[in-house]
Formats: C-alpha cells, structure tokens, sequence
C-alpha cells in the first residue's frame, strides 16, 4: 500500500494542470499561432512536452511528501515449526559434564547448550520459537516469534547464575501455555533441555495432562547427562528401589511417554553429543508451515525525485532545440515571353 509522510505537501498537487493552460513553446513570428500550416511533428510534440511538464510537477510534489510503500506483512510459505525451547537454569547447569566447576578448558553445560541453541535457531529461518526457563520458578523470557535478534537476545540473556532447584514440571506447563494462541498453521514442538528433574506434584502433573491434550504438541527431552548419573532408560535391578525420590530423572520420563502426545528423549554426555542431538531434532521437526513475513517500508520519493529532474530535463533539452517558425517568401512571378 502507498502512503506519504507529509500529506500537507499534496495540496500542492493541482499546480501539476499548470502545462495545460500555459503553452511550453511561445517563440513565433506570427500573432495566432492558429494560423501556421498543420505540422504532424508539432501535433504530437504539443500534448507531449505537456504532458512532461504535469509528470515533473507531479513527481516533485510527490518526492516532497515522503511517497512510500508502507510496511507490513506477507503469508510465507516455508520449511519449520512452531517451537518452544524449555532451558534449565539450575545451578547444576553451570557445571561441566564432568560436575566440576568449567576450567577454562571446559563448557559448563549452559555455555553449550547456549552456543549450540544460537547456532540451531540461525539456520532455521522459518521457525516461529518462543523461550522460555526454569529454575526454581518457570521464568517467560519471549514468546513465539520469527524475530531472530529477539531469540538471540533471550538465549544470550541465559547466561547468569542459576539458582540451586529445578521445578521442572511448572516450567513445562508454561511452555506448554505458550502456544497458546498460535495461529500459524504448522507442527508445535517443545524442547526441554535439561541436566535433571523433580518430583512433579500430582496437581501439576493433571495441569501437564490436560496441556498436552489440548495443545496437541511434539514433546523433546535433551537430557545433559554428568559424568557419573544414571541414564533415563537404565532400569533398576529387581529389589532395588525404584522411587520419584530416588530416580526423578528415570521417573519424568516414564511420565512423558504416558502423556499422550509424541515425545522423544535425548541423552547428550559431551557438548558434540548435543550437537547431534539438536541436529536430529532439526530434522524432524522440519515441516510445512504457514507464517507471516514481515516486508519493511520502501521509500520512493528519492525515485520520484529523479522522474522529476528527468521530465524537466527534457523539456530543457526542447525548449533548447526550438526553433522559430518563419513563412517562405513568395516565389517570384513568372514573366510571360
């Protein structure tokens, strides 16, 4: 849509009809021009050097008034999800794989699973990814967007201390709650990258149930495993203790299967095993989807401008190749022998 940044200036306009009253060629020994003998040259140069003369002054008025192509938003048709990454703030999460304090010689687990999420978002264009945190309480940090300075900044923004508990379940229901109102058509997806979990209270798990049932979501676990921690899919011996307390890791995922959506755990020990891991979820998370792409404002009065000074140019260059019209003298009469 075209717009103007000075619509004042188009009051202006109607001095554009000017050329229609005021004839560009005067120079002309004769008094009525009316009379000179018809000219097919001069017929069509008239209505065009007029013509010239309205597309300058209509130009000018136009470049004064800020002419534009306002901004807004297309449908695009792209390759992607709609995806909200859950990340731990923990304090364990500052710790390396090893769970040792990083060195200098180590990532802690949040500096690469930061580094590896930039990297991730960055090639995936089409995405609309929300943000989202926990540690001790679910923390929002940007809901669903296409905006990458606005994901890179919300993932950057991950890098203070975390705090010493996880509630995990609180924070899956919050990224759970933000597709909420997702009006891309598309596939939803929730990545949780974590280094543990929590018993989750049984009113918290309805609260997930429910969620998961209504927002119809594909579910991700990337479980940043320490050196030393039992895996997710290790089961116990019989007659050991196999309790929420005791194994809450083992126990969050036993719960997610059963949460009747698709879900999918990940086991990462190093940050190249994360690597892998997002990369794989990548590719499955990689399909059709409708959003709307921003289109910035374009100006056009400097083009306007130029249409002006190219109208007046050629009437220059027409008025400097006039030439004044003069009758032929008479031939001289014929003398009779």
């Amino acid at each position: 849509m075209i717009g103007v940044s000075a619509p004042l200036a188009l009051a202006l306009l109607p001095v554009a009809l000017l050329p229609l009253a005021t004839p560009w060629l005067r120079h002309s020994r004769l008094p009525r021009l009316d009379l000179r003998p018809p000219d097919g040259r001069s017929a069509v140069a008239d209505p065009l050097l007029t013509g010239l003369g309205m597309v300058a002054v209509a130009a000018l008025v136009l470049g004064i008034a800020g002419l534009h192509l306002k901004g807004g938003t297309v449908p695009h048709r792209g390759s992607g999800t709609n995806l909200v990454l859950l990340i731990d703030r923990s304090s364990s999460m500052d710790e390396t794989f090893a769970g040792r304090a990083p060195d200098g010689t180590e990532e802690s687990k949040s500096d690469a699973a930061r580094r590896i999420l930039l990297d991730f978002i960055g090639k995936r264009p089409d995405d609309r990814t929300g943000i989202a945190a926990f540690s001790t309480a679910p923390l929002p940090m940007l809901p669903l967007t296409r905006s990458r300075s606005a994901q890179t900044a919300a993932i950057a923004a991950l890098d203070e201390p975390g705090l010493s508990q996880t509630d995990i379940g609180r924070g899956l229901a919050l990224a759970l709650g933000m597709m909420d109102g997702t009006t891309a058509a598309g596939s939803r997806a929730v990545l949780m990258v974590s280094d543990g979990a929590g018993v989750i209270a049984p009113e918290v798990q309805e609260a997930l149930r429910w969620l998961a049932a209504r927002q119809e979501v594909h579910l991700y676990w990337l479980y940043l495993r320490s050196e030393g921690a039992k895996s997710l899919f290790e089961v116990p011996r019989p007659g050991k203790p196999d309790t929420p307390q005791l194994r809450p890791e083992r126990h969050l995922h036993l719960f997610l299967q059963r949460l009747g959506v698709p879900y999918r755990a990940f086991e990462a020990e190093s940050p190249d095993a994360v690597a892998r891991a997002v990369e794989e979820i990548g590719r499955m998370e990689t399909r059709p989807i409708l959003t709307d792409r921003a289109v910035p404002r374009r100006d056009l009065s400097r083009a306007a401008f130029i249409m002006a000074a190219a109208a007046a140019l050629l009437l220059a260059v027409a008025r400097g190749l006039e030439r004044p019209w003069a009758p032929r003298a008479p031939l001289p009469p014929v003398r009779a022998e």
